[in-house]
């Protein structure tokens, strides 16, 4: 799909601490390379520290990433207010259960999950999740949570081979580019639903003159 069409032009990168942002290199080339129009920033959660350097994905992105934590946060600088603002589409890939759990919940503990409860761009979610966690109850609840909220685009789990157990498992992070697609997608159906809403009439009649 072009995403130019569904007017997607600052697009926000969210990696956070499953073993899967260390492709985010390969990602952020993907964007560019597919979507030339978009400008993009990336940001890391301290977690996703532990796989990939924001120094590399700076240099291929040719932006400073934003490290997603208060400390680093200097005088009267507003990150959040900044970020919420400036993006029309974040792309959360891949998300951890817990940073999926917290943002479920409304919590605002960092700049980044604040921009995120405060902007009005659409946020596509591509969950990476634990083996078996799928089954808990209260995981269900918080991406049930995500994909009824407006505005989230909550992708699929697909089948992946787990790090630690070595099995196929059913919580791998969909590929970014199928994200993407998502968000477009979505996108289309809302502006084309909107404006088939606003073509018609109010009391379901024709006008008469």
């Amino acid at each position: 799909m072009d995403g130019t069409d569904a007017g997607f032009r600052r697009v926000l990168v969210v990696g956070t601490g499953a073993l899967g942002v260390a492709f985010l290199p390969f990602w952020i080339n993907w964007i560019k390379n597919a979507h030339p129009e978009v400008e993009l920033r990336v940001a890391l959660t301290r977690s996703a520290l532990r796989f990939v350097s924001a120094d590399a994905i700076s240099v291929l992105n040719g932006e400073e990433v934003f490290v997603d934590d208060w400390n680093g946060v200097r005088g009267t600088a507003v990150p959040h207010v900044e970020l919420a603002r400036w993006a029309d589409l974040v792309l959360v890939h891949p998300a951890t259960l817990h940073f999926v759990g917290r943002y479920a919940l409304g919590i605002t503990d960092t700049p980044l999950l604040l921009a995120l409860q405060c902007t009005d761009a659409l946020v596509g979610v591509a969950p990476s999740l634990p083996p078996a966690a799928h089954r808990n109850p209260v995981v269900r609840g918080h991406l049930d949570a995500l994909r009824t909220r407006p505005g989230v685009v909550l992708a699929p789990t697909i089948p992946a081979v787990s790090a630690s157990t070595g099995e196929l498992e059913d919580g791998g992070s969909a590929p970014l580019n199928e994200l993407y697609d998502l968000c477009v997608a979505h996108a289309h159906a809302h502006t084309h639903a909107f404006g088939a809403t606003a073509a018609a009439p109010a009391n379901g009649k024709e006008p008469t003159p």
